[in-house]
């Protein structure tokens, strides 16, 4: 019987080792590859060849529903699945959106770990469903995608006139849009707008 070709991306030294341990545990599974940076997603799929990868969302270097972007626009054959602590609806959106096909909490039962990688190997997609139902009962994203690229902006430190510079817009075009973010999201300040929007999963 082969054996599932499995890359497990984790920045924990912890959490990854046990991982391995416990993926392994299944007579049909190896993890051929275990890294701790989400920039080597990619170069590490392409030497190693997976059925899947599974991923964390906070990792250095790229975080990981960026990267699981990047791996189904160059190896699209590789499916995703999400393991991670970060269960907030704006996560799994933007999850989907990176066309990952499972998306799974590291809190979940372990016998859930197995099936899930088996799942999406054969072609299923796999949501927590706790997290499926907060997601579908949650509020949508407000903000545009340029509203987006400016909080993000803002977010990395950026003033105005800098993210005004980036975004090729006039500096009043960008205070108008932190503005209107902060309205929009009933936040105090730009801040406050920044903290809610990472934690409802809008902003890495």
């Amino acid at each position: 019987m082969r054996s599932l070709r499995i890359l497990l991306a984790e920045d924990v030294a912890m959490v990854r080792g046990a991982l391995v341990a416990l993926i392994e545990l299944e007579p049909d599974m190896k993890v051929v590859a275990a890294i701790a940076r989400g920039d080597n997603i990619v170069s590490q799929t392409l030497a190693h060849h997976p059925d899947i990868a599974i991923i964390d969302i906070d990792l250095p270097g790229l975080d990981g529903l960026t990267a699981a972007t990047r791996l189904h626009e160059e190896v699209p054959s590789c499916p995703t699945l999400i393991l991670t602590n970060l269960g907030r609806a704006g996560n799994l959106r933007r999850a989907l959106a990176a066309h990952v096909s499972g998306f799974l909490l590291k809190d979940a039962p372990p016998d859930q770990l197995a099936w899930a990688i088996r799942s999406v190997v054969a072609g299923r997609r796999v949501i927590d469903p706790h997290l499926a139902v907060s997601t579908w009962e949650g509020g949508e994203n407000p903000l545009s995608a340029r509203e987006l690229e400016v909080l993000s902006g803002a977010a990395q430190g950026a003033d105005p006139v800098e993210i005004a510079t980036v975004l090729h817009l006039s500096v009043g075009t960008v205070r108008n849009y932190l503005t209107n973010i902060v309205t929009k999201m009933n936040a105090r300040n730009r801040v406050d707008a920044i903290r809610a929007a990472r934690e409802a999963g809008w902003l890495p």
